[in-house]
């Protein structure tokens, strides 16, 4: 994969977390402050708690960071997968996300 065409693909994904945190916020309970700098997306949850997800562009990856742990993902074949377990991205940040807020929140591509 290009340069370019990890940076059009990463760009998509945080895309997607931000629109999904925007109508998550007006259809649930939920209150995700979500804030964006440059190649990362801190979520923010009332308990003080961070879910954040950052670009590590030498690598072509994309990292998430939440209280169960650190991930890794690489983009393959059509999806963002764990570099240790092939888990997909969404999978892991809707669970992460439902464990900060205290409620079943998804995410999907």
């Amino acid at each position: 994969m290009t340069d370019l065409e990890y940076l059009n693909l990463a760009e998509i994904l945080l895309a997607r977390i931000e629109a999904r945190c925007d109508q998550l916020n007006e259809t649930t309970q939920a209150d995700i402050d979500n804030q964006r700098v440059g190649g990362m997306v801190t979520l923010a949850f009332d308990d003080g708690s961070q879910v954040i997800v950052n670009l590590q562009k030498p690598l072509q990856e994309v990292w998430l960071a939440a209280r169960s742990g650190g991930y890794h993902y690489r983009y393959q074949g059509d999806a963002w997968r764990d570099t240790k377990t092939n888990e997909e991205f969404f999978e892991r940040l809707s669970a992460s996300v439902s464990e900060h807020a205290g409620m079943p929140l998804v995410f999907s591509a």
